[in-house]
């Protein structure tokens, strides 16, 4: 299974592209600490995103969400096992997939509209073309007449939807989102999802999102992944039958049937989150 797989080439913005799934298999990833001892950050993971579908990991704090999505990425090698991106096994930078941080990974710098054509213009794109494709969505995500705005003159809500914009303008096979929305209020964190979910049924790229909210991950997911306590491996897979379209994420969550499954991952979550909480306490003590 070596990396002389062809590359592929990725679609033009805004074009359609093949859908692609997600096969991790055996997944271990370790580190060298700062005195030199070996830390395993997660062991043998194995997960499948089909093409298409909404998948969310949740863990306690230090499970190794984040360093999974890194192997997804290409931004990391794995020290053992296996990712694919649809038939290719990922052995560098992964083209087709957008990556969506916690922080806003916005150049502060640049105004709006520059911030959301980035993408389009490292691919390629004329610049008029990429100007005219970042406007438009930024009219799907409701900043119409902010693109000459910098990010520092935007709310944290806003300065989300340029990010989402920035990371949907290139219509990917894969999208990662490493806790989009941990630091925005109720309010608006709710308003980010609705606005999530509508975009994700127009585009339906394969997603995997990282979450500390159980709710959250209900609420978006067609799967929910389960992971254990530091080295982080899967503990229990949870399919998500709750029907589709599912318009607002604030009414699904009064639901019997979401409350169910979110009881139903709870019970298995609710341990490892017990352990984790243990484990930093004692080593504080």
């Amino acid at each position: 299974m070596g990396g002389n797989h062809p590359r592929r080439t990725p679609a033009a913005p805004g074009q359609a592209d093949e859908p692609a799934g997600i096969e991790i298999v055996g997944l271990t990833k370790r580190y060298l600490t700062p005195k030199g001892e070996t830390f395993t950050a997660i062991k043998d993971v194995t997960v499948s995103v089909e093409p298409g579908q909404f998948c969310s990991i949740v863990g306690p704090t230090g499970c190794g969400k984040s360093t999974t999505l890194a192997q997804v990425s290409g931004l990391e090698r794995p020290s053992a096992g296996s990712v694919k991106v649809g038939s290719h096994i990922v052995d560098g930078i992964t083209s087709g997939v957008s990556y969506m941080f916690q922080a806003d990974a916005l150049f502060p710098w640049k105004s709006v509209l520059n911030n959301v054509m980035m993408g389009p213009i490292l691919l390629g794109t004329p610049k008029r073309e990429a100007t005219e494709l970042a406007m438009d969505w930024l009219r799907r995500v409701g900043l119409a007449g902010f693109e000459d705005r910098y990010p520092h003159q935007l709310s944290g809500g806003m300065r989300k939807r340029v990010a989402m914009a920035a990371a949907l303008i290139n219509n990917p096979r894969i999208l990662l989102m490493d806790e989009p929305f941990g630091a925005l209020d109720v309010q608006t964190k709710a308003i980010m999802q609705n606005e999530l979910l509508k975009l994700w049924e127009e585009l339906r790229p394969s997603v995997l999102f990282i979450t500390h909210d159980l709710d959250e991950a209900v609420a978006l997911s067609d799967r929910v992944v389960i992971m254990t306590t530091s080295p982080g491996s899967v503990k229990d897979i949870f399919d998500i039958d709750l029907p589709r379209p599912r318009g607002n994420v604030q009414e699904i969550r009064h639901e019997k049937r979401f409350l169910d499954l979110q009881g139903q991952i709870w019970d298995s979550l609710k341990d490892e989150v017990t352990r984790a909480y243990a484990r930093t306490a004692g080593a504080a003590a």
